[in-house]
């Protein structure tokens, strides 16, 4: 058995998943479940995502050899510093944050003695849906996982967190957490805000419900995102908002070129721009 007891506190979508991926591949011998809601816990348990679980995340790390943390990015200090004491000392712990830098910080400030079998993580999968009722165990299948070692990481810690993740058919690659953080504003954080912000704009105007009755397939493509949870989105903003904001003000700048091309009838410019956006986007892989 590759992990004798995983406790996974935030048995939500990603949390869930992962859950259900590793006992397919018949990676555990008992998954532990943490979180504040029992209701959301218990039917866990009926689902047969987890085995147990207890809403004490001291108890729940108790003997646990992985433990992985998906609480919300303004949960995560308060959670280190809840379990450090009770981890075991073989017990190698990974999260699943979308933005990094913060999270190494609250490690560094609340890990102490465990922060070397700290391995900062982030799967690059999800949908709008959350909830361990969402959970599957295909989410990771063909999808990115993105390490970001520390200079003090163990070696072992690494390898095992890695491996845990490629049991899920994901592609693990590792990065530097500044790396992480840049590209993720721009490919995943930069995207959510536009699509709130689209949604936002359009119910505000006074002839909304004729609007949203009109929506196509290119409006309810570009906006499912803005049915992911506020609050999880809220706390990736703010994480990581010096990295957010930059691509955000090469993006307003772009945008200003073209309501002004828009404005003037550059008929031309209008051209060259969906020109180029669309060669760009044919050659992606996604």
């Amino acid at each position: 058995m590759f992990i004798e007891r995983l406790t996974i506190i935030g048995v939500g979508l990603i949390g869930g998943s992962l859950a259900r991926a590793l006992k397919r591949a018949g990676a555990c011998g008992e998954i532990v479940g943490c979180g504040r809601n029992t209701a959301n816990l218990q039917h866990a348990i009926e689902l047969g995502v987890i085995d147990r679980y207890d809403t004490n995340p001291a108890v729940a790390v108790k003997d646990a050899d992985r433990v992985v943390v998906a609480v919300p990015l303004g949960a995560m200090a308060d959670l280190f510093a809840a379990i450090r004491d009770a981890l075991s000392p073989q017990a190698i712990i990974t999260d699943v944050g979308s933005a990094k830098a913060t999270v190494v910080a609250d490690a560094r400030q609340h890990l102490g003695q465990h922060l070397p079998r700290f391995v900062p993580g982030h799967p690059i999968a999800g949908t709008e849906k959350n909830g361990v009722a969402a959970s599957f165990a295909e989410l990771f299948e063909n999808h990115r996982v993105i390490l970001t070692p520390l200079p003090e990481t163990d070696s072992t810690a690494h390898a095992k967190i890695k491996t845990m993740w490629k049991l899920t058919k994901a592609e693990v690659v590792d990065m530097s957490v500044e790396y992480h953080d840049e590209v993720l504003a721009a490919t995943s954080h930069l995207p959510h805000l536009l699509a709130y912000s689209l949604v936002d704009t359009l119910a505000q105007m006074a002839e909304r419900s004729e609007l949203f009755q009109y929506a196509a397939g290119g409006f309810r493509d570009f906006t499912r995102i803005a049915s992911s949870e506020p609050r999880m989105w809220h706390d990736i903003t703010l994480a990581n908002r010096e990295a957010i904001l930059k691509v955000l003000d090469r993006f307003n700048t772009n945008l200003a070129q073209l309501a002004d091309a828009i404005r003037q009838e550059d008929s031309q410019e209008i051209e060259n721009t969906f020109s180029r956006a669309k060669a760009a986007r044919d050659k992606l892989t996604l």
